[in-house]
């Protein structure tokens, strides 16, 4: 049976390509979801503002040589990827604004946008009554408004949901109980490149992915250097070694904070991900990191500093300078991790500048690296728990030859109405960059910033 959905704006500006998600069904967009996303494409908020264009291209690209009647009737939503065995559905506008002249003592007042959406759910469920009719919109007030008004069938978007729980989110490692030989009874070991790797059978561990850390309470830490359908690569580290680990003067306060400095040391791994509580040290472990690895090693030519400005920027108009000057009220933790560096210097102002200098640390608005091409750069994106799939997906496309990329966020920390932790573009990366054989994984667990901060953190 072929379905009908109806989609809110607020899908379409969460993924514009949302109207592609819904296989052979049909897809209707009401008149009134053109109408916002025309008024938010104008909109000073510039990620709001690109989704919201982006959707009105790929509607137009569907819809650009169809006549009026097809329109409304329905067009063949034909996808980006050809695939011989999916079916296409097709994609329709609703006008909405006809509604007054249907008389139906169910629908919502008119003089409200979103009742005017829900409305024209309602009279397809009216006029297709064997025909499963269902409002797809991530605004739960939305949700109850419908039901309350008779919707039988309302749901959000899944397609931007790539776990059911948070709980389920990979953090990078895996801790056992006890010693972790204990369950292993065939393992070979082989020497490889100075290092001691085991090689343990993959039913066993049926769950573990490539650059995730094991550890156990005899300790034992082991990095997985790699998967396949039979085996398990572990690389054996030692603990000692790990823990005495130091970048630009910084020495991992704990075994979590030590994983990730091994990560991000690593050569073979082009994206690290660091997630955790604020205090948890993902800003500074990755500013030692790079300015280790532009200075000391000169493995690349400058390090790139980006985040995404907050919508509450806009409210106090623009900022004087260059976009390097203009960033800086955003990225002022940077400057307080460069000062906790060079605090003990004679001379911390001249330092922290010299340091700018020599490692060519560039402050950016994602708004602005969308169609670069970065290459031979040092990349952290700050705070990126706020973003889409979407958003992150354009950054992630644009990383070049010879540049490693450090993602940072922290899901408790979201200010973005049309995300949620299970919707965020963090969330998303993690899950689909798990088997990825160059990327790295890893949560930080515990507040180092202070005994306050730590408090805090667990109890407010």
């Amino acid at each position: 049976m072929q379905k009908i959905y109806v989609l809110d704006t607020n899908v379409l500006l969460n993924d514009p390509c949302a109207v592609y998600a819904f296989n052979e069904h049909k897809v209707i967009i009401p008149m009134t979801v053109l109408e916002e996303l025309d008024e938010i494409k104008d909109r000073r908020d510039k990620d709001v503002s690109k989704e919201a264009r982006i959707s009105i291209q790929k509607i137009d690209q569907l819809l650009a040589n169809a006549t009026t009647r097809e329109i409304q009737e329905g067009v063949e939503i034909v996808t980006p990827v050809d695939n011989e065995n999916s079916q296409n559905g097709t994609l329709s506008i609703f006008p909405d604004q006809l509604l007054h002249n249907e008389n139906s003592n169910r629908f919502l007042s008119q003089d409200v946008k979103d009742n005017l959406i829900i409305n024209t759910a309602l009279s397809l469920q009216n006029h297709n009554p064997n025909s499963y009719v269902c409002l797809v919109t991530k605004d739960i007030n939305m949700r109850l408004k419908a039901k309350g008004s008779g919707l039988k069938n309302v749901e959000d978007y899944r397609k931007d949901k790539i776990l059911d729980d948070i709980d389920l989110l990979a953090n990078g490692r895996t801790y056992v109980e006890g010693d972790f030989w204990e369950r292993i009874q065939n393992v070979q070991t082989l020497t490889q490149n100075n290092n001691t790797v085991h090689v343990v059978s993959r039913d066993l561990f049926p769950d573990y992915y490539p650059n995730m850390f094991i550890h156990d309470d005899q300790g034992f830490v082991g990095f997985v250097e790699s998967v396949d359908n039979e085996s398990v690569f572990i690389r054996d580290l030692n603990l000692e070694r790990l823990m005495h680990q130091e970048l630009w003067g910084i020495k991992p306060r704990n075994l979590h904070q030590a994983m990730s400095f091994y990560l991000l040391q690593d050569p073979d791994i082009d994206l690290t991900i660091l997630t955790g509580a604020a205090g948890s040290g993902k800003t500074l472990l990755a500013l030692a990191a790079g300015l280790h690895a532009i200075i000391e090693e000169k493995h690349f030519s400058k390090l790139i500093v980006a985040r995404s400005t907050p919508p509450i920027a806009e409210e106090i108009g623009f900022l004087p300078g260059t976009e390097e000057e203009k960033m800086t009220p955003w990225l002022a933790a940077f400057d307080d991790n460069l000062e906790v560096l060079h605090g003990a210097d004679e001379s911390c102002i001249g330092s922290m500048d010299y340091v700018k200098e020599k490692a060519n640390i560039q402050f950016k608005s994602l708004n602005f690296m969308r169609g670069r091409s970065i290459n031979n750069a040092y990349i952290i994106i700050d705070e990126s728990q706020s973003l889409t799939h979407f958003q992150l997906k354009s950054i992630i496309t644009r990383v070049g030859q010879n540049s490693k990329i450090v993602v940072l966020g922290n899901l408790a920390q979201i200010d973005n109405k049309y995300v949620t932790a299970l919707t965020s573009g963090l969330t998303y990366i993690v899950e689909k960059f798990k088997p990825f054989h160059h990327g790295g994984i890893m949560q930080i667990k515990g507040v180092e910033r202070s005994r306050l901060a730590e408090f805090a953190e667990e109890n407010l």
